[in-house]
C-alpha cells in the first residue's frame, strides 16, 4: 500500500501534528492509523496490537491522544504474548494522503478522525480480541 506519496503526506502529516497546539496529542492516532494501515506479515505483532489499540480507544471510545498514549505505557509495563491479527486486504479508503488534502485546521483534524475510523472499519473483525486484551490488563472502556 505504500508509495513514496504516502510516505511523503506521513511525513507531512507528522509534522502538522507535532506542532498541533492541541494538547490532546492528535499525533497519536496518526502513528496508529498508519501502523495498522500498513502493517504486513513482516509487522512486529506489538506494533500491530498497539495501533489496534488506540483505534479502538479513539474510534469507539473517543479517547484522546494523550490517554491512548498512557494506555500504550500501561500495556508496555509488562512482558506478553501478544495476539495475533487478520490483516486484511482492504485497509480502508482513507490514506495519509486523504488526509493532508483537507486543509490544515478542524477540516483536517476532522480527516484524522476519518482516517482512523476507515482503518478500525477495515480491521473490525478483530475488534473483540483488543477488547478482551484491554480488558483484561484493567484498561477500562465503556461499553
Amino acid at each position: 500500500m505504500s508509495d513514496s506519496h504516502e510516505q511523503d503526506a506521513y511525513n507531512e502529516l507528522c509534522c502538522y501534528t507535532l506542532a498541533h497546539a492541541d494538547p490532546s496529542f492528535i499525533h497519536q492516532h496518526v502513528v496508529d492509523a498508519w501502523a495498522v494501515q500498513h502493517a504486513d506479515e513482516t509487522t512486529k505483532p506489538i506494533k500491530i496490537t498497539f495501533g489496534l489499540v488506540g483505534l479502538y480507544l479513539r474510534v469507539e471510545q473517543r479517547w484522546s491522544g494523550r490517554r491512548v498514549q498512557r494506555a500504550h505505557m500501561a500495556l508496555a509495563r509488562e512482558k506478553h504474548a501478544w495476539p495475533s491479527f487478520a490483516l486484511p486486504e482492504d485497509r480502508g479508503t482513507l490514506t495519509a494522503r486523504s488526509v493532508m488534502a483537507a486543509p490544515p485546521g478542524p477540516e483536517r483534524d476532522a480527516a484524522i478522525d476519518a482516517w482512523c475510523a476507515s482503518v478500525w472499519t477495515a480491521f473490525a473483525r478483530n475488534r473483540e480480541t483488543i477488547v478482551d486484551l484491554l480488558a483484561r490488563h484493567g484498561i477500562a472502556a465503556r461499553e
